[in-house]
């Protein structure tokens, strides 16, 4: 009934940048936060950014000053603008949103797909 959809990873040499975008479609009735997740291999999935339907923000430490997150209500999407890419980002970035399907207002978490960037030194 919900479908998220990432774009724009792929590889990029360190130092550079990428914008991810991911787009929430289906009996979607109301979004409220969303976000960008990310795993590494070998690691556990962690947070990345949380960005709320009133703009409020909530970074990981480790992208403070180098990573954006910004989304459009009227279009259901979000994106993450990455710069300062290091190695240490490489990762499957999953979008993320609390969504309330048409006919309800009770809010469940979904996952997209997922997304690969990889930074190379």
């Amino acid at each position: 009934q919900v479908q998220l959809v990432e774009s724009g990873g792929g590889l990029v040499q360190a130092g550079g940048s990428l914008r991810l975008s991911c787009a929430a479609s289906g009996s979607i009735f109301s979004i409220n936060a969303m976000g960008w997740y990310r795993q590494a291999p070998g690691k556990q999935r962690e947070l990345v950014a949380t960005i709320t339907s009133g703009g409020l923000t909530n970074y990981a430490g480790s992208v403070k000053g180098r990573f954006t997150i910004s989304r459009d209500n009227a279009k259901n999407t979000v994106h993450l603008q990455m710069n300062s890419l290091k190695p240490e980002d490489t990762a499957v970035y999953y979008c993320n949103a609390n969504v309330a399907v048409g006919g309800t207002n009770r809010y469940l978490s979904h996952w997209g797909q997922g997304t690969l960037v990889t930074v190379s030194s």
